[in-house]
C-alpha cells in the first residue's frame, strides 16, 4: 500500500534486457553522476519504455516498491562487460520488489526527449497520460491549455543553438514549438515568460496552431 505523498521515480528503460534483470533478479541501475534528488527516498519505481519494446514504446507499463539501496561500481553490478567505459563509476542499485503492471498505462502522447520523472503517488495513480506526472509548469495554466485544444507538454527538453533547455511548457505547432517558462530558470530567447493564456494562444495562432498528437487523431 502507497501513501499519496510517497515518491514515485520513473526511470527510462532502454533495452529488454535491463528490463529482464528489473523482472528477473529485483535491481534497476541509475549512474550516480547524473541520479536524480530522489533517488534515495523513492517508495515506488516505475519504468518508461523506449523505441526498444516496439507497440509499448512511450509508455510506463509497470512498477514496483523500492525495498532499499547500495551504491556500486557499474562492473560490480555488469560483471560481463569489464571494458565498459564507466565499469569503474558508481551506480546506484535499487533492489525492488515483484513488478506490478499499471492498468491502464500512463502513455506519452508523442515523442519526445524523456530522462527521469520525479512524481507522487497520488498523481502516479490519476495518470492519464506523460504530462500529468510533472508537478512543474503551473497546474492551473496547464489544464487551461490543456482544456483549449493546445496538447501543452510539460517539462520539455529541447535543444537550439547548440545549447539544451528544460522548459515548463511547450505547444508544438504547425510551423515551430512555443516554449513557456513560468520561472527564472535558463530558456531559449524566444520563450514566453507568462502565465497569460491570450498571449500564449496569439503565439501559437501565428506558428499556425497546435500540432495534433499522432495518437490523438482520429
Amino acid at each position: 500500500m502507497f501513501y499519496a505523498a510517497d515518491r514515485v521515480l520513473v526511470g527510462i528503460m532502454r533495452s529488454r534486457e535491463d528490463f529482464r534483470l528489473a523482472r528477473d533478479a529485483g535491481w534497476y541501475r541509475i549512474p550516480q553522476r547524473s541520479a536524480p534528488p530522489s533517488t534515495t527516498d523513492a517508495a515506488v519505481l516505475a519504468f518508461y519504455f523506449t523505441a526498444a519494446f516496439g507497440e509499448d514504446k512511450w509508455a510506463i507499463h509497470w512498477y514496483a516498491e523500492v525495498r532499499g539501496y547500495e551504491l556500486v561500481r557499474r562492473r560490480d553490478l555488469l560483471p560481463d562487460q569489464p571494458d565498459h567505459p564507466r565499469a569503474d563509476e558508481p551506480y546506484y542499485k535499487l533492489q525492488i520488489g515483484p513488478l506490478i503492471r499499471r492498468e491502464p498505462p500512463i502513455p506519452s502522447r508523442r515523442w519526445r526527449r524523456i530522462t527521469f520523472i520525479e512524481t507522487t503517488w497520488d498523481r502516479f495513480a490519476a495518470a492519464e497520460e506523460i504530462n500529468d506526472l510533472f508537478a512543474s509548469g503551473n497546474d492551473g495554466l496547464y489544464v487551461t491549455l490543456k482544456e483549449s485544444g493546445f496538447f501543452p507538454e510539460r517539462d520539455y527538453i529541447l535543444r537550439e543553438g547548440g545549447a539544451t533547455y528544460r522548459v515548463d511548457l511547450a505547444i508544438p505547432c504547425r510551423d515551430g514549438l512555443v516554449a513557456i517558462a513560468t520561472g527564472e530558470e535558463d530558456a531559449p530567447p524566444n520563450a514566453l515568460r507568462t502565465t497569460d493564456p491570450a498571449v500564449i494562444a496569439e503565439a501559437v495562432r501565428r506558428l499556425g496552431g497546435p500540432l495534433r498528437p499522432a495518437t490523438e487523431e482520429r
